[in-house]
């Protein structure tokens, strides 16, 4: 697997989302979960993205079971922000510098490590000004807790903010071909103008990218999409009608249509003749980190990174899934994004 900077941060070009293995996509099977994340350091995906509010808290547990042994290797990044309770309660966003402080420890305990790699505010509390924030983070960095900082589903300004206290390493936010709100709303050129790395979550637009979901049917009871604006009703066979046509040059190509997805974001940086993945014309690096919780789908998705897409590729999948085609929010609640 080749790599990547994310600003100080060298991480291989593709990383593990983990948190379906715990919650939100249905009934998750432990065990294959373990061999997983096992298998994708054996195929140098190493970067592994978690969260405490995941399960909640069963991920971060999962993940350092599954690294025990193996920490040199891995290059670990959680999440704060998006507070629960043990019974699985919402208690909101929270960015106080007190919360900080105690969620870092509480992840650094779960995980069974002395330090996170990248360390994520994971949505931003208005409540709060994010320099105080920052603060925190900054002070966790200088207390060895933390080694580099980042920020999820922030706006232009916020980034700004926040950087100008404590540098952002990584900004995460949802990416994919159909979701390319970041080229619009000025996150990649914010991130690009100050030198700072794009994580690109959700890659295979959750899954329906894949062309497996041909019906809300195929998706568990449990399954949070099924309340997800964009797989419901009319905007469910709008979006379709867009993944048949990047299905199609998926099979052209002699690819699975979620590797074509992915290679289309990992190409996203190179956008500008840069080969390194340095970032192109307005464009930061950009790594996406999908998420899976089974062996197959991540040896398929780490082949990926092999699918080279040429400037007639880029320019049929632009056609195919033009900004601003997809149907429906990416959330029910979209007030908690670009903030």
């Amino acid at each position: 697997m080749q790599t990547r900077e994310l600003g100080a941060l060298r991480v291989p070009a593709m990383g593990l989302g983990c948190m379906g293995m715990s919650e939100f996509y249905g009934t998750a099977d432990q065990a294959e979960a373990e061999r997983t994340i096992r298998r994708a350091l054996d195929l140098g995906v190493t970067f592994l993205d978690t969260a405490d509010m995941y399960g909640p808290f069963t991920n971060e547990r999962l993940v350092g079971r599954a690294i025990a042994g193996r920490r040199e290797e891995v290059v670990l990044a959680t999440k704060f922000g998006n507070e629960r309770g043990e019974d699985g309660s919402r208690l909101g966003i929270n960015g106080r510098p007190e919360y900080v402080r105690r969620a870092c420890d509480a992840s650094l305990q779960r995980l069974g490590v002395d330090v996170i790699d990248l360390y994520y505010q994971h949505r931003v509390d208005t409540t709060v000004p994010v320099e105080d924030t920052w603060g925190a983070l900054r002070e966790l960095v200088e207390a060895g807790k933390v080694r580099f900082t980042g920020i999820s589903e922030a706006a232009p300004e916020t980034i700004r903010r926040a950087h100008a206290v404590q540098p952002v390493t990584a900004v995460q936010t949802e990416y994919s071909l159909w979701t390319r709100d970041p080229e619009d709303d000025g996150v990649l050129a914010t991130c690009a103008e100050l030198g700072i790395g794009f994580v690109a979550y959700s890659p295979i637009g959750r899954g329906f990218l894949s062309g497996q979901i041909r019906s809300v049917d195929d998706l568990a009871p449990d399954d949070f999409r099924r309340h997800n604006p964009r797989f419901q009703g009319e905007a469910f066979a709008r979006n379709l009608e867009l993944v048949d046509r990047v299905r199609e040059i998926a099979e052209e190509k002699g690819v699975t249509a979620s590797q074509l997805a992915l290679a289309w974001v990992m190409a996203q940086s190179d956008r500008g003749g840069n080969p390194a993945g340095g970032g192109g014309r307005g464009r930061p690096t950009i790594v996406p980190i999908p998420g899976t919780k089974r062996v197959a789908y991540l040896e398929e998705n780490a082949a990926a990174a092999d699918v080279d897409l040429t400037d007639d590729d880029l320019r049929r999948l632009d056609e195919a899934a033009p900004r601003g085609a997809t149907v429906g929010d990416r959330y029910p609640d979209m007030s908690s994004v670009h903030v």
